[in-house]
């Protein structure tokens, strides 16, 4: 098992590679699921804490946002991920006073976010002043005078910015974007920015809403799942059981990766006497596509659905529901079948037999869910991918029916929930309407920053203090060198945190750490046990208690920060009741029930055994608010990512070791990388032809339009599975190769998925 204690750090000499694995989960999974969970929490801790993780009486995954099932749930309803992020949490080690006293931040700053975040929980408020080299501990009611004074000082509070986690519960998101909107302005960017952005964008102006239109019972009754741009065995593990009840229930599985992974070759349910030993296949088709290629491979099979209807007409196209619930049918048709199928095999690198294969199986099925990921999202045309995986859906007319629809997967425990609670600079009049009309307050209307309008912001001198509720802001974010520049000009950054990372070495000229509750503390305020609650990938909405004694009397929870911070920045006149909220999270839910759509009667129905189901127009009755009031078909020009001559396209992602940006160990076993971190994954035919050998040491330099040589150094290139043309390595490490400016068209979502680098020898 490769991984440091608490004092070592990664030395990237011991990397070793090994042959990928083609089963994931099984033993190997609860074995490490349990080691790693041991060390962290002890053996009584983590019986206690695995037991309650994603049950109806106990707390949410602060992982992955994937849905619990609607009925039985298994005694061990989390995955080896799942385990491995409660471990991070919920560890007894804690950083002190002392820890800050004994380190400077400088030295700090030299340290990796693996090595920061395997110190432990935070547990006192800390403070940098200008020209202090060591952060020391600061009085809570201290700490709140110094934010309220710097954003009073502030020539306009558009010069703040309000950053905030997916991790963040509705109650206190809710809260955030009230107290940002009563100082003045909509600077709300989040990580939804970075992610799956480009999802809300095609899907409201498609359907009418950014979300998606399946529920976790759907699967069950699907002919056809299209799994694209996504990797589940490592990302939303507890998706493959789901995707195998499918299967065994007779679906068809295609996977559409550049990388072939490991999860979607084999599973081994470990909750399962036979999948302790014995894998079953998800995956029934892999489509191994080039970087950027997806969006050719839906219009291609666009086109193909259309010829398949010229030769059985009404057979391939539901007229019934074109013709009552959609809009521009005929200009989407003449759009792709023009397009040149040559092309759409040169763009995506698959066959015209593997194109013709897929199509017949979308002409042939009466149920079909089409999920995706960041592997669509993060490309410069990721709306206009999804806008044309829609468009096939509703060609076949399947939106509002069981079994069938759009599922983007999101990747962060209730992120969904943070943007349906007020969490975008772009929220609608209705909303801040409502708002208004609830609190007696006057929202500010003009649009706000994302998050890279937000650095553009920062490093221009345009905003001056960051707020960052939740998160790692730094190590998230494209263009490192910009943005820790642009973080170091503020005068003011502000960390709300559990654990010790990067964004706290990084920062303006005077920094605070705020320490937390996490997901499995117990919250108690005045005495009362209180509860949170989270939405899902699925929109389900549902409690989170959690039941751990925290490991320091000094930390508050989220809601509590935020009501205190209100109170000494607004004083005791302002009409939004912070103090009730504070002491009574019920009045929160209350409120939030009378501002935000669907959320009537909010406390009763999320006492409910599994939540409540948020309305889905599209789904609930195939109703779409969109500027027609019916379903959009889009028209896009093709787009696709020709590599230059010596050049690799590069996509940026995730270990199994990892979530986000936390890395839990340097194991990503699915891939055979162990030990390090530091790696390129090449086609070995690239290798050859770019003139290296595997296992040589090379700095990855990216190329943009800006001329900008951005660099990283000392990654060993690994020969694997990928098309012709393109590469892998893991962020956070590869982030600094991503242009700012480098960002998905209409969504602004940097794109991590279609970084053009060359690759030279380390140290020439």
């Amino acid at each position: 098992m490769h991984r440091k204690g608490p004092t070592e750090d990664i030395d990237e000499s011991a990397l070793s590679v090994t042959p990928p694995k083609q089963q994931a989960a099984g033993v190997t999974a609860v074995a490490v699921a349990l080691k790693r969970a041991v060390e962290d929490m002890g053996v009584v801790r983590t019986a206690r804490t695995l037991a309650r993780l994603n049950q109806v009486d106990g707390f949410d995954c602060p992982g992955c946002a994937w849905p619990e099932p609607t009925g039985h749930r298994r005694p061990a309803e989390f995955c080896e991920n799942g385990a491995k992020a409660v471990g991070e949490e919920a560890t007894t080690r804690t950083v002190t006073p002392e820890f800050f006293a004994a380190h400077s931040v400088a030295e700090l700053a030299d340290k990796s976010g693996y090595w920061l975040g395997r110190q432990g929980r935070l547990t006192h408020p800390m403070v940098l002043r200008p020209g202090e080299d060591h952060y020391s501990p600061i009085a809570w009611d201290d700490a709140y005078q110094l934010i309220a004074d710097r954003l009073r000082t502030l020539d306009s509070p558009d010069e703040a910015v309000f950053y905030t986690s997916g991790r963040t519960a509705n109650e206190t998101a809710f809260l955030y974007q009230l107290l940002v909107r009563s100082f003045g302005t909509n600077n709300l960017p989040d990580c939804s920015n970075m992610c799956h952005e480009s999802s809300g964008t095609a899907l409201t102006g498609s359907i009418g809403i950014g979300k998606g239109s399946v529920t976790i019972d759907d699967f069950a009754a699907a002919d056809l799942i299209i799994v694209a741009g996504q990797n589940p065995g490592t990302n939303h593990p507890r998706m493959l059981s789901v995707l195998a009840d499918a299967k065994a229930a007779g679906a068809r599985i295609i996977a559409v990766n550049p990388l072939p992974e490991t999860g979607l070759i084999g599973f081994r349910d470990p909750q399962t006497v036979r999948g302790l030993t014995t894998g079953v296949p998800i995956a029934d088709d892999f489509l191994q596509i080039r970087l950027g290629g997806d969006m050719a491979l839906f219009q291609g099979l666009g086109k193909l659905l259309f010829e398949a209807e010229d030769r059985a007409p009404g057979t391939v196209v539901d007229q019934t529901f074109v013709d009552g619930h959609t809009a521009g049918l005929a200009e989407y048709e003449k759009n792709v079948r023009a397009v040149d199928l040559g092309v759409v095999e040169q763009a995506t690198g698959l066959t015209r037999e593997q194109l013709d294969r897929t199509a017949r199986l979308f002409a042939e099925s009466e149920r079909i869910i089409v999920c995706w990921a960041m592997g669509l999202t993060q490309q410069t045309h990721g709306v206009a991918t999804i806008e044309e995986a829609t468009n096939l859906l509703l060609m076949r007319g399947m939106i509002g029916k069981p079994g069938a629809g759009v599922c983007p997967v999101r990747g962060h425990s209730n992120v969904q929930g943070d943007r349906t609670m007020g969490i975008w600079e772009k929220m609608p009049e209705s909303f801040l309407t409502a708002l208004d009309r609830e609190f007696g307050i006057t929202s500010p209307r003009a649009h706000g920053l994302d998050t890279v309008n937000a650095i553009r912001a920062m490093r221009d001198g345009k905003a001056r203090v960051f707020f960052g509720m939740g998160g790692n802001f730094v190590a998230a974010t494209p263009d490192t060198d910009v943005t820790e520049a642009a973080l170091r000009a503020c005068d003011l950054t502000v960390q709300v945190s559990t654990k010790l990372n990067r964004s706290h070495v990084v920062h303006g000229a005077t920094a605070l750490i705020l320490p937390t509750l996490g997901r499995t503390d117990h919250d108690l305020q005045e005495g009362v046990k209180q509860h949170v609650s989270v939405e899902d990938s699925m929109s389900m909405v549902h409690l989170s208690t959690g039941r751990l004694h925290p490991v320091s009397e000094q930390l508050r929870s989220e809601v509590a920060i935020v009501c205190e911070l209100a109170q000494r920045l607004f004083g005791s006149e302002h009409p939004v009741p912070w103090a009730d909220f504070r002491r009574d999270y019920d009045l929160i839910r209350d409120a939030i029930a009378h501002v935000v759509p669907g959320c009537a009667d909010y406390n009763r129905k999320v006492r409910q055994r599994n939540g409540f189901v948020l309305p889905h127009p599209p789904r609930d009755s195939r109703e779409f608010r969109t500027d027609t009031g019916r379903a959009n078909f889009a028209v896009n020009d093709l787009t696709w990512l020709p590599v230059p001559p010596g050049r690799l396209i590069l996509q940026t992602l995730r270990s199994h070791d990892q979530y986000n940006t936390t890395i839990y160990g340097l194991e990503d076993r699915y891939r055979g990388v162990h030990g390090g971190r530091k790696v390129v994954l090449v086609n070995a035919d690239d290798i050859a032809e770019l003139g290296f050998v595997d296992g040589e040491l090379v700095d990855l330099v990216s190329e943009w339009s800006d001329g900008v040589a951005r660099r990283v150094e000392g990654f060993r290139i690994v020969g694997y599975s990928t098309p012709r043309g393109n590469a892998a390595a893991y962020y956070p490490e590869t982030n600094p190769l991503i242009p700012l400016d480098h960002v998905a068209a209409r969504s602004n979502t940097p794109v991590a998925k279609a970084v053009t680098i060359r690759l030279e020898r380390a140290g020439s």
